[in-house]
């Protein structure tokens, strides 16, 4: 069997698409009135991405080396390739190094430097790599390519849960005290920076894509658009940037879930192009 890819659920991988390369997703965990959720696993609270007092946090080294090791079985022995959130957002990166040492370099991490659908594409471009029969190392730094040239935004629709979440840089002082203020966010770095701000969401959002086409530069895209409960949104914004792209080869619009819906809130939509990925199979 080829290298096994596992990434965690901020990847937003669809079940069909990490089925079909066979990659594996380690939930994430919110903590909300003493009850631990698991993302993906557990039925987590409609409500919970507006709740109060909602804490998230990474796969631990025992849940990580559990999959790890069964990857590592199913491979034959080829090994495994761990795809993960940046570890400047998470603790997941490094909860992965620590659960990783015990196999003996079998198992090698891949932080992403980046957060939502970015890791889902870079899981893939690495799946893709295994699936042509690379060797681990080359299945890594196939991930480690696809996370360099994978670009993400996100507009924000109200600051509450942005400004709790402490997951932006210090860019975010700019972002003032107006609550009428809508940032576009751009993952710089393995952080989420502030790019640009304004009085409506509508003149975010079409700032964002104007940025999205000038980031694709005319080339083919793989286009991936995020939201968090705005999909009827999403949706028009996501027909609306792909007529303006000269290619999308491959096309995926899932919700940001409820841990990174925690952390950016409700009516949150992200945009992520991935140029230099195959056409993503179903």
């Amino acid at each position: 069997m080829p290298v096994v890819v596992v990434t965690d659920s901020s990847s937003r991988l669809p079940a069909e698409i990490a089925d079909h390369y066979g990659i594996r997703q380690v939930p994430l965990h919110l903590t909300v009135d003493g009850e631990d959720y698991r993302e993906g696993v557990d039925d987590v609270p409609a409500d919970i991405v507006s709740r109060p007092g909602v804490t998230t946090s990474g796969a631990n080294p025992h849940e990580l080396g559990e999959v790890y090791e069964q990857a590592l079985a199913d491979s034959d022995g080829d090994g495994v390739v761990a795809v993960h959130m940046s570890r400047r957002l998470s603790g997941t990166w490094s909860a992965g190094r620590l659960a990783a040492e015990k196999f003996s370099g079998q198992v090698r991490i891949v932080d992403s430097r980046s957060v939502g659908l970015a890791v889902g594409f870079t899981a893939i471009g690495a799946a893709q790599a295994a699936n042509t029969g690379a060797d681990r190392d080359r299945v890594y730094e196939s991930a480690i390519r696809q996370a360099a040239t994978i670009d993400s935004m996100l507009c924000v629709h109200q600051l509450e849960n942005l400004r709790q979440s402490g997951r932006i840089s210090a860019a975010s002082k700019m972002l003032g005290s107006a609550l009428s203020i809508k940032p576009i966010l751009h993952m710089v770095d393995g952080m989420l920076t502030l790019r640009e701000r304004h009085r409506t969401f509508s003149k975010a959002l079409d700032k964002m894509a104007d940025a999205a086409v000038e980031s694709a530069a005319g080339r083919p895209v793989i286009l991936g658009v995020q939201h968090c409960e705005s999909a009827d949104l999403a949706t028009e914004f996501a027909d609306d940037l792909a007529g303006r792209l000269r290619e999308v080869t491959s096309r995926v619009m899932v919700d940001l879930g409820p841990v990174l819906g925690c952390h950016v809130g409700p009516g949150a939509i992200g945009v992520t192009l991935a140029t230099h990925l195959e056409p993503i199979e179903v």
